[in-house]
Order: C-alpha cells, then sequence, then structure tokens
C-alpha cells in the first residue's frame, strides 16, 4: 500500500483533557516527546494529533518505499480529489487536498 491513515486530527478546545478522555477511550498513551500526539500502546493503528488550532482530518502518509509525495497527490486528484488553497510554512511535508464532498485531508512525505 502506498499511503494509509497514519494520524487523525482532532480539533480539541483543551489538549490535556481531550489526551485523558482519548487515552483512557481508546488505550492510547501520550508521546513522552510530543504530548500532544497520543499513541496506540499495542503498536497498531493511527496515532491522535490533538490540535487546539486545526480542524478535524486524515493525515495520510506516503510509504517512500512505493511511492513519493508527488505521485501519490496526483493519484488522488485522478480519483477525485482536489488540492485546496493552503498557506504552507516553510519547510512543510504535506500536501492539502479535499475529498469529492470537500473534507480535507493531508498527504504527508
Amino acid at each position: 500500500m502506498a499511503v494509509w491513515v497514519g494520524s487523525i486530527v482532532l480539533h480539541v478546545s483543551d489538549i490535556e483533557r481531550a489526551s485523558a478522555f482519548w487515552c483512557q477511550a481508546l488505550g492510547y498513551v501520550p508521546d513522552p516527546d510530543e504530548p500532544h500526539f497520543l499513541l496506540p500502546t499495542g503498536g497498531q493503528g493511527p496515532r491522535i494529533h490533538l490540535d487546539t488550532g486545526d480542524q478535524n482530518h486524515l493525515d495520510l502518509w506516503v510509504d517512500r518505499q512505493d511511492s513519493d509525495q508527488p505521485t501519490e497527490v496526483e493519484r488522488l486528484v485522478g480519483l477525485g480529489a482536489r488540492r485546496v488553497e493552503w498557506t504552507y510554512p516553510q519547510e512543510a511535508d504535506f500536501v492539502v487536498l479535499a475529498d469529492p464532498d470537500g473534507n480535507l485531508f493531508c498527504v504527508v512525505a
């Protein structure tokens, strides 16, 4: 598989409260280096990214051995995704797209 759901970004108002809830609900643990990321304790499943400034969306991660980010972006556009106007940080490792219903998602290198 060339892409997979690497993380689910959740818009939250209080990271500490959300972390306590989602860790208990899903059996996840906070990443010791980045506590706004929650990790599955069994190593299986996507990370949960708690963010106070972003909206809910999926981060699709690119398997660099099978493909590259521009190729995956073009493949997804060919399936019906569309490019979204976005202000990217200088060293962005992601591209923002929208699915056919307008739901945003990122393709992360």
